[in-house]
């Protein structure tokens, strides 16, 4: 068995490491990163979305934080607190919860923005940055702080801004476009 101090030359060697552990690794600079377990209240939204979303689509298509996706650059891996695959994706992933950049990305990608200024330039700009480098169609950028909601759409390789939603606004999304959340309803089930 590898140690966690180990450098890791690649990230096909990465994924066959193993530790036993359930907790979540970012592999930075070929090491790997604990990451910290999310606030009571982002898992709380991001379940809150889950549900909606299983609803919506049924539970298989619908990943909370425990799914993986390889990116470019730093770190390789991100796991986002939402995730919807695509329907080619449940077999592919009943081994390892993990899309790889050689799968076809999935089809909307969730991150609620934990307090801070890093954690708020990581959602904000870094992950977005990669999200749209792997042809992610659909962002979407929770913030509890200014209990808005931001919906990014891919046109060719950019994100573009659909909107900010807030208050009563009701969320518009290309990819669900049934979905019928409101912003305000959603902040205050939570």
């Amino acid at each position: 068995m590898l140690e966690v101090t180990h450098k890791f030359k690649s990230f096909d060697e990465y994924l066959l490491y193993n530790n036993n552990s359930e907790k979540f690794y970012e592999l930075f600079n070929g090491e790997l990163i604990e990451m910290p377990p999310e606030s009571g209240f982002n898992v709380e939204i991001a379940t809150f979305l889950l549900i909606r979303f299983a609803l919506l689509l049924g539970h298989r298509r619908v990943r909370g934080q425990g799914l993986e996706l390889e990116v470019r650059g730093e770190p390789k891996n991100r796991y986002p607190d939402l995730t919807i695959i695509r329907e080619e994706h449940i077999q592919k992933l009943s081994k390892r919860n993990t899309i790889r950049l050689s799968m076809s990305p999935p089809l909307l990608v969730v991150e609620v923005v934990s307090p801070g200024e890093l954690q708020r330039e990581r959602d904000y700009i870094a992950k977005r940055i990669q999200y749209q480098d792997c042809g992610i169609p659909e962002y979407w950028i929770v913030d509890p702080e200014s209990q808005s909601i931001l919906v990014l759409e891919l046109k060719g390789n950019t994100y573009t801004e659909v909107g900010s939603f807030s208050g009563d606004d009701l969320v518009l999304s290309s990819g669900f476009k049934d979905i019928n959340l409101k912003v305000d309803e959603f902040f205050n089930k939570i």
